[in-house]
């Protein structure tokens, strides 16, 4: 499990007072042990990060001592083999930084034993850091792929150097919060950078890190309970992994969801967020279009909304199927009326409708219909485009990363 910062080792208390974000209300330095797992493959690259230093210093832990985002070390070694991120360059210059530019990089092989504390940030400068690298997304000086490349191996140092210092708190869950939405907000941002031809691995690299944080975050959820604390979030979080349950790339824990959901409090199950994301996935096994796609443009939150973007994708393909097959060929289907079902711009409906194979006719007074039981009909063997979801411009995705509240 990622940690945070424990000071004076298990039995220590936090020692570091500075500002926080959130108070945090319980402790732990105790290993928890997740109630289930992503997948073995996701587990690789953390096991790698954090297995040393559970086996060989589990009666230790690193109190960091570092107060720049990158070690001087490090700052020296990139500067001098010119291995610095375009952000991070002083006046462009490849060469050259600066303690407020450059941030520590991610290290596949580090471990406790590897480690110094000056190489390690506290849990304040880990807390800057973070909101440092969050409030690159509000700059238009660079494409998002090349802002998204850079804060995705940022944050998994910060990550990396919590799992070195034994700490679990409120103010560490919610340094994962910010990341886990910045990872679902990045699964919605690059599905519209169609055109970089790269963006299909930056999309599986980028639900491999969200699933690993997602599993993280479970951890001190659980932790943070059997202290007798609570997060206001978790049941906003926990809807997240039902979500990502949908579809053929859906993440699975091995076990079914059913005994997932039995290991939970009362509480989150009945919570709205819970709640909502049953209901989605009810309708979504059950082929409820309909029912789908209204629902989800109801209540929706924005992050909920980026993770069901490929199942609605999914669903109106379904939809148009079922028209399709299920019509009469004498009687074809409105566009209009096909544009209400799928909650799409008439104009999306008709470009839909030709990316799975399918004419569009016309009749003499302009109105155009879908001739329903055509053979032709195919899935897209493109990936996704982007079709907004009528209902859902309540949505957005300003100051997503200022708060629970502000999405």
């Amino acid at each position: 499990m990622d940690k945070g910062e424990a000071r004076g080792g298990r039995g220590g208390r936090l020692g570091y007072r500075g500002r926080s974000r959130r108070p945090y209300s319980s402790y732990t330095s105790r290993p928890v042990r997740s109630s289930y797992e992503f997948s073995s493959s996701n587990r690789d690259e953390e096991r790698t990060t954090r297995s040393t230093a559970k086996e060989e210093e589990e009666d230790s832990s690193i109190v960091g001592t570092c107060l720049d985002m990158c070690p001087a070390k490090e700052r020296a070694q990139r500067e001098r083999l010119r291995d610095l991120a375009v952000i991070e360059r002083l006046n462009g210059n490849p060469g050259k930084t600066s303690p407020s530019l450059a941030v520590k990089k991610f290290c596949r092989t580090i471990s406790t034993v590897d480690s110094h504390p000056s190489d390690v940030r506290p849990l304040q400068v880990l807390e800057d850091t973070l909101s440092y690298l969050l409030n690159l997304l509000d700059s238009s000086e660079h494409p998002f792929e090349v802002l998204h490349d850079f804060i995705f191996d940022r944050t998994r140092s910060i990550r990396q150097d919590l799992g070195m210092q034994n700490i679990v708190n409120d103010r560490v869950i919610y340094m994962y919060e910010e990341m886990v939405k910045f990872h679902i907000t990045s699964h919605h941002k690059l599905s519209q950078c169609s055109s970089n031809s790269d963006i299909s691995p930056l999309h599986h690299l980028n639900m491999e890190q969200l699933s690993k944080c997602l599993l993280s975050i479970y951890e001190l959820y659980n932790a943070n309970r059997e202290s007798g604390a609570c997060n206001v979030n978790e049941a906003y979080f926990r809807s997240f992994y039902l979500l990502l349950q949908l579809g053929s790339n859906s993440h699975s824990t091995g076990e079914s969801l059913s005994l997932w959901l039995r290991r939970l409090p009362t509480p989150i199950i009945k919570s709205k967020e819970m709640s909502f994301a049953r209901r989605i996935l009810r309708f979504f096994r059950i082929g409820n279009y309909k029912q789908f796609l209204s629902f989800t443009a109801a209540e929706a939150s924005f992050l909920q909304y980026c993770l069901l973007e490929p199942s609605i994708y999914e669903v109106r393909i379904l939809a148009v199927s079922c028209i399709n097959n299920g019509g009469y060929k004498l009687f074809p289907y409105p566009l209009q009326d096909l544009s209400k079902l799928l909650l799409m711009q008439e104009s999306d409906v008709e470009s839909f409708c030709y990316s799975c194979g399918l004419e569009i006719s016309t009749d003499e007074a302009g109105n155009k219909f879908l001739p329903t039981k055509q053979t032709s009909f195919s899935r897209p063997k493109v990936r996704f485009p982007y079709y907004s979801l009528l209902g859902c411009e309540r949505l957005t995705d300003r100051g997503y990363m200022r708060g629970i509240g502000s999405i």
